[in-house]
């Protein structure tokens, strides 16, 4: 009994998570993100600052939703209270949902009967052991209404158990102040009203590699504006980490979040509450938070991926309507523990010891620069509903100078940094990608890929010398030009087969049988047909990048190209001259490789140290 009360002295209760009631402007439409109403009718009132309430309402979601079996994987936590405070009159139902099965199960059952003035105060004691995910349903009494005023997850920790932890997010910006200013003041009021440790213990850098911002009216005691050359992606989150390394209150950790985002301050203030319980190989974890698409706000696109020895990305999970309670389930209950796994930067949570050991980013401008940093660090990923980021798909976003020339000239150099994938499986990738392209006459994407490759065989030296903004403008101007296909010649496009139906049938999550995957990525080669043997009837072909979706360009001359969307697109003919040239650099080219490659890997792999450390990057960013 004696050792029992001893125990209790030193206990506290620690926030887990708050139950957030009002829905965010980009998920207005998707309020079960938040809460499913069973019957009768729920809405948020902006005076009171609470949920009425007039039915039956479940927060069993994606947002509201305990993720029980996490906290119990990540942090020993098996047993939690649900705080909250209500007016009016019915009952909580507390319900979770075990691991082998999908319907939620009751635990408790608690009424209520709060009156006009004092709102009615729970604390229900839930043991959460073998439920994966914990929530409870909010059912008003006939003739009456509720307001739900605030609930949040509460457990009871030994104080000294608790990681202390001081958290930095560092944002990239160039000239998107349309996102930018709306997550300053989102970050700024969410964690200012936060009642938890989090408010005394987080700070946001903003690296501004436009300088297009006002640092001086943006920043203060929450907020820093770092000004920063157009660096790209890798040069504004190597500024981000240095100022979190740097910084007197001697950050913990760093978020790296994209700049063309929706955030919820909810999913900073989960993953700041995680880290704080985190138990043993966790305490060292990165937290990857999910991309949520923009467009579609109940699909979750991905949260941790994984690189193939092909030197392909891969999804740890597939695509997730986290609308509904099975693919929450799924999300949950889906180890993402795999070997070669990173986590995209749009999101991602990064200890600033593994930064100290291992290093900054490579100032790769972008693409590649989060993967690689997976592939050095081999971190243990955490994941949790909520903690996550809406973004724009990247589906029919394709530009050739991004996807072909960063790319292939990145990963490459990834390969010979981490070994990270077979390098001749990746060369067979460059002839196939190469070969694709122009199949489908799209000779500048075959020339960006032979570019990258060509830049990868110069060197690190030459990366490091390179005016990345300076290429990336110049490769710009290359990339193919697309019209509205509404401003294109409707008889070309009757010709080759582009009817309203095709055009109408977006299609950006296709999932084509594997045969005619194989069969689309066939890389035939009509240009040594002869005139004789083309068709004069043009084609049509929808891609994203080297991936045919949709269509047909054999023995083709002229061909119709969509993009994904199928809202724009172009004409492109043969160029048999064209053509020619690219096959002899490509041929050129691996010859090259054939002769240097061994001694150019070596280079890459010797460069590392000095590419990743804070010295370079002080002059790579003019702060020397």
């Amino acid at each position: 009994m004696v050792t029992t009360a001893l125990i209790k002295v030193f206990e506290m209760q620690f926030k887990l998570a708050n139950v957030v009631l009002k829905v965010e402007k980009h998920a207005k439409d998707f309020p079960e993100l938040y809460y499913r109403v069973l019957s009768g009718d729920a809405s948020y009132d902006d005076d009171i600052h609470s949920l009425h309430v007039n039915g039956h309402v479940d927060f069993l979601t994606y947002v509201n939703g305990l993720s029980a079996g996490k906290w119990r994987q990540y942090a020993s936590v098996d047993g939690v209270v649900l705080h909250m405070a209500l007016f009016g009159r019915g009952r909580v139902v507390v319900h979770g949902v075990r691991s082998s099965e999908l319907n939620p199960v009751e635990l408790k059952s608690n009424p209520f009967d709060g009156d006009e003035v004092d709102p009615c105060v729970l604390d229900i004691d839930i043991d959460t052991t073998g439920y994966d995910l914990i929530g409870f349903r909010i059912e008003s009494d006939e003739g009456y209404s509720v307001d739900l005023l605030n609930a949040s997850y509460l457990a009871d920790v030994p104080e000294d158990s608790i990681n202390q932890i001081n958290l930095a997010l560092s944002t990239t910006t160039f000239k998107n102040e349309r996102y930018i200013l709306p997550n300053i003041e989102l970050v700024k009021t969410g964690i200012s009203k936060e009642d938890g440790p989090i408010r005394d213990h987080f700070h946001m850098f903003i690296v501004d590699n436009g300088q297009t911002l006002d640092s001086a009216s943006l920043s203060d005691e929450l907020v820093t504006v770092l000004p920063n050359p157009n660096t790209g992606g890798s040069g504004g989150f190597a500024r981000g980490m240095m100022a979190a390394t740097e910084a007197p209150s001697q950050f913990t950790h760093i978020i790296l979040m994209d700049d063309d985002v929706s955030i919820m301050p909810e999913s900073l203030i989960r993953a700041f509450n995680l880290l704080s319980l985190a138990r043993g190989k966790y305490k060292d974890a990165f937290i990857n938070g999910a991309m949520l698409s923009m467009e579609d706000p109940t699909r979750q696109f991905e949260d941790v991926s994984y690189v193939a020895t092909t030197g392909a990305y891969r999804r740890v999970k597939e695509d997730l309507n986290v609308g509904k309670l099975s693919d929450i389930l799924e999300n949950e209950r889906t180890n993402v523990e795999v070997d070669q796994a990173y986590g995209a930067w749009w999101y991602s949570c990064i200890p600033v010891k593994a930064i100290e050991k291992n290093g900054l980013p490579m100032p790769f401008f972008i693409r590649c620069d989060d993967v690689e940093f997976g592939m050095r660090n081999k971190p243990v990923y955490m994941t949790m509903n909520c903690i996550c980021v809406w973004h724009a798909s990247f589906e029919g976003r394709f530009r050739a100078s991004v996807d072909c020339y960063q790319y292939f000239r990145n990963f490459f150099a990834m390969i010979a940094l981490d070994d990270c994938a077979d390098e001749k499986m990746f060369v067979l990738r460059i002839q196939r990608g190469v070969r694709q392209n122009l199949r489908d006459m799209d000779y500048q994407a075959a020339e960006f890929i032979l570019d990258g490759f060509e830049d990868y065989l110069r060197g690190p030296e030459y990366l490091q010398k390179l005016d990345g903004a300076a290429t990336m403008i110049g490769k710009g101007k290359l990339n193919e030009r697309l019209i509205p296909v509404s401003e294109m010649d409707p008889e070309l496009l009757r010709k080759a087969g582009v009817t309203e139906q095709v055009l109408a049938n977006v299609n950006l999550e296709s999932h084509p049988s594997k045969f005619m995957k194989y069969w689309r990525s066939i890389p035939y080669d009509k240009h040594y047909l002869p005139d004789a043997l083309l068709r004069g009837k043009p084609g049509y072909v929808v891609k994203n990048g080297s991936c045919t979706l949709e269509g047909n360009s054999t023995r083709c001359k002229t061909l119709v190209f969509l993009d994904p969307t199928r809202e724009k697109g172009s004409v492109r003919t043969m160029d048999r001259v064209r053509f020619k040239s690219i096959r002899r650099r490509e041929h050129e080219l691996m010859k090259r490789y054939r002769k240097e490659g061994k001694s150019v890997r070596g280079a890459w792999k010797d460069s590392m140290p000095y590419m990743t450390s804070r010295e370079f990057w002080e002059e790579h960013l003019g702060l020397k």
